[in-house]
């Protein structure tokens, strides 16, 4: 049993599947007139934000509310935190109004861990810093899962800019304990030292791994982290680790498009990819909700995870 979600390696193979079961009945739910439960009526969760992220909160918010919880939404911006209030004040604060669940977004890598000494509630990483974002990872497989049957011997090719990507990370982390087989492509100057230690494959030729894989993943370039050049052009990085039509004619007739978004059209992913019929973006945002609903229920609902 564990109490927080803070990394995708807390979840062993029993665990997570059973994230991903109840994630389909909570996905049934949305069908329904009323698209409510009970569960959480009562309990107070806090989006607890440093960092900007539409998607993300809003996908939290969302399933805290249909399972009836109160939600509070913190962003830094405006806050206590601008006059310069601590991270351990803030968790002090939220202890002492009695919160029985965090979700919290921070550009410092380990910062829900350490909240998690703070606070008695659950805490639920929803990205630190480049090292996880154990939820997305969650709902990737659970996309996965949904369109082509199964996980295990899965083969998942996750290409682009590795080196600042948590969703990168969790899914490796997750899709290995899944049973899914998972390779890197990535320009030299984006692999992160050490990712030859890795329970997954590493490669530079994006052409080479196209062919051999089931699941194509796109990750967001993210200029924000990069305080050097890693790559000569946007132009000279599409024409080698972009997915354009050419290279999705390359993929396994079976195979699907996945991206975590917020995505570059032209660069990381051509509009004509983004848009086929492969592409499960769309699918991923609406299967978020029903993914951490599942997590929100099974944390802070009284089931063991």
């Amino acid at each position: 049993m564990i109490k927080h979600l803070l990394s995708a390696a807390d979840l062993d193979l029993d665990s997570a599947t059973l994230v991903l079961d109840t994630a389909t009945e909570m996905a049934a739910m949305a069908s329904r007139e009323v698209k409510k439960l009970p569960t959480l009526r009562g309990r107070t969760v806090v989006n607890l934000f440093y960092e900007d992220s539409t998607r993300t909160r809003v996908s939290f918010e969302t399933a805290a509310k249909r399972l009836s919880a109160d939600v509070i939404n913190f962003s830094a911006k405006g806050s206590s935190v601008e006059k310069g209030e601590s991270l351990k004040d803030t968790a002090l604060t939220l202890q002492a109004m009695g919160i029985d669940g965090v979700v919290v977004r921070h550009p410092a890598s380990g910062a829900p861990t350490t909240l998690s000494q703070w606070v008695d509630g659950s805490i639920i990483n929803a990205g630190d810093g480049t090292h996880e974002h154990p939820t997305q990872a969650l709902l990737d497989a659970y996309t996965m899962r949904s369109r082509l049957g199964q996980l295990k011997g899965l083969r998942v090719t996750i290409v682009g800019d590795v080196l600042h990507s948590r969703v990168a990370r969790s899914n490796m982390l997750l899709l290995t304990t899944l049973g899914a087989e998972v390779t890197m492509v990535s320009p030299p100057t984006l692999v992160p030292v050490g990712a030859r230690d890795w329970p997954a494959k590493v490669s530079y030729d994006l052409d080479a791994a196209l062919p051999d894989s089931d699941v194509v993943m796109m990750l967001r370039v993210q200029r924000e982290r990069m305080t050097e050049a890693y790559f000569p052009s946007t132009r000279e990085y599409a024409r080698r680790y972009g997915l354009d039509v050419r290279r999705m004619k390359l993929l396994p007739e079976h195979a699907i498009i996945m991206h975590p978004g917020p995505m570059i059209r032209g660069m990381e992913i051509a509009p004509e990819v983004a848009d086929s019929p492969r592409s499960t973006i769309v699918e991923q945002v609406a299967n978020g909700v029903s993914v951490r609903m599942a997590c929100l229920y099974l944390l802070l609902g009284g089931r063991s995870l």
